[in-house]
């Protein structure tokens, strides 16, 4: 199909091979090279339309976007024009990330701007939640592990997204990348804007980015690098609830949003996610290093909270180096605050112990911690001799997480018999279980992560939405499993039987799939069949 831009047209949709439209007689191959096939998407100042490049052989897809002011006054176009030339400028530094669309073409038109881009295909991450639901806290912080990296190179290119949300994000679908797109509100540097109120508001309407998504500094038009992690704060509320902003509460005095009551996560990737979205620039996260800091922390906080009672003066069991992690404290520091003595390892080490006691004694004097199960600490020589934890078996699992207990991370198990189970949303991760048998078991939305699962059996198991980035899982009886939208990067499937398994949506490369058994019944993340 050739497809109109005339916005006037009555019918823009015209048979492929014309050339030009026959309802209003315009042409429809821009610049005798792109010849529109349908609209993505409409807006009051211009339109995005799927294309094809006629002149490149094969006649690749591409997107084009159209930038058309509605008036003509003189000052408007100027700015339309500077935002035309300000977003090519920025997609020409930018445009070699593999993660960000590359800009193929730009060119003015009577006074109509046109952007030619990669066409990216797959489905946006809203798409994604209307259709699968809700994501768990680990495919969050999968997102996450994903999409920080991306706005930390714009970051550092010295670029300010301003329109971070889950439309503007696509899971590419051959290679299930995630890719940033719409860059139409980017700013490529932090500057007060400097206009009277007409202009003010004119810009305004072109650049502000999306209500809901976008802070305040960003309404008021005084964008820091920080308003991206505001917006990525608000796109995790999302994925976590599936809730868009504007069906949140929000508190009338500050303004913060009311998400917590929405959604299930840990209490420290809860502090995480606040503190990204502080309503204060100063009090949110400056840069994105800080957040990786803090995520990267959470896996060790049990295990600093035991071994550290006496740790190495000035060095940091996270990276091994001396000093402080930054001007700007993250939520274990702050935990901390009140150990001014010693290393940073040894305060936060000493954070952990008193709020694990202040959560034992809450439980009572000989009662178990009511979110990990350990015994409380009892005196002041308690938290210098480590006591013994006896494995947990299987039936010990079972009546834990009856009683609502869910994170069983960083441990060792023997062989555990847990087949026909209901474990939905468990946390594994970085433990270790090798033989386990978790046949006929719901693992929907567990969290395997670096767990070692060599040779455990998942016989049609359900694990949709199941976390195992970097997990073991060699030898593994994976057969007639559900792992739909499951994440498997870097997991080990060496050996791993994955016939009649269902990968629909997953995250598995091609050279992991490589190294299992797979068979005509199992189906890859493209929703096919295999073909052995």
């Amino acid at each position: 199909m050739s497809y109109c831009i005339n916005p006037d047209c009555p019918k823009p949709k015209n048979p492929p091979t014309v050339n030009q439209c026959q309802a209003c007689g315009s042409p429809l191959l821009l610049r005798d090279r792109y010849r529109m096939i349908r609209a993505l998407g409409r807006g009051g100042f211009g339109a995005t339309f799927l294309a094809r490049d006629e002149v490149l052989p094969g006649k690749p897809p591409c997107v084009i976007k159209q930038l058309c002011p509605s008036t003509e006054a003189p000052q408007v176009l100027d700015m339309a024009r500077d935002l035309f030339q300000r977003e090519a400028k920025i997609l020409g530094k930018i445009g070699n990330h593999p993660q960000l669309p590359r800009l193929l073409d730009y060119f003015e038109i009577e006074q109509e701007f046109f952007l030619v881009q990669e066409f990216i295909n797959g489905a946006t991450l809203q798409q994604e939640v209307k259709r699968g639901g809700p994501f768990t806290e680990a495919g969050v912080k999968q997102f996450l592990s994903e999409i920080l990296p991306m706005v930390q190179f714009l970051h550092e290119s010295h670029v300010i997204h301003r329109d971070i949300k889950p439309a503007n994000i696509i899971r590419r679908q051959q290679d299930k990348k995630l890719v940033l797109i719409d860059f139409g509100a980017v700013k490529d540097k932090v500057s007060p804007v400097l206009a009277n109120s007409s202009e003010q508001t004119a810009l305004t309407a072109y650049a502000i980015g999306t209500p809901g998504y976008a802070p305040p500094e960003q309404m008021a038009m005084r964008p820091v690098y920080a308003s991206d992690i505001y917006a990525l704060g608000v796109t995790c509320i999302y994925l976590l609830s599936g809730k868009a902003p504007k069906d949140l509460n929000y508190d009338p005095t500050t303004g913060e949003m009311l998400w917590q009551s929405k959604v299930h996560v840990s209490d420290h990737f809860a502090k995480v996610l606040q503190k990204m979205l502080e309503i204060s620039v100063r009090h949110r996260y400056q840069g994105i290093e800080a957040i990786h800091r803090d995520l990267d922390l959470e896996p060790y906080l049990e295990g600093l909270a035991h071994n550290m009672a006496f740790p190495a003066q000035g060095v940091s069991p996270l990276n091994g180096h001396s000093g402080s992690h930054g001007s700007v404290p993250s939520p274990m520091s702050q935990l901390g605050s009140s150990h001014s003595g010693g290393s940073p390892s040894s305060r936060m080490a000493a954070a952990i112990r008193a709020r694990r006691e202040r959560a034992s004694s809450q439980s009572g004097p000989t009662g178990g911690h009511p979110r990990n199960g350990y015994s409380s600490l009892a005196g002041a020589q308690s938290a210098k001799m480590p006591h013994r934890i006896h494995p947990m078996t299987a039936d010990d699992i079972k009546q834990k997480y009856t009683k609502g207990r869910r994170d069983f991370s960083l441990q060792t198990f023997k062989t555990l018999d847990l087949q026909r189970t209901f474990l939905e949303d468990i946390n594994f991760n970085q433990s270790k279980l090798p033989n386990a048998n978790f046949q006929g078991a719901d693992l929907s939305k567990a969290n395997f992560g670096r767990a070692n699962l060599s040779r455990t059996s998942f016989r049609n198991a359900k694990l949709v939405r199941a976390y195992f980035n970097y997990a073991n899982l060699e030898g593994a009886d994976m057969r007639g499993a559900d792992l739909q939208y499951a994440c498997l990067s870097n997991a080990n499937l060496r050996g791993a039987n994955l016939c009649g398994a269902d990968l629909s949506g997953a995250l598995v490369s091609d050279d992991q799939l490589a190294l299992a058994r797979t068979n005509w019944s199992t189906v890859l993340p493209s929703g096919r069949r295999s073909i052995p």
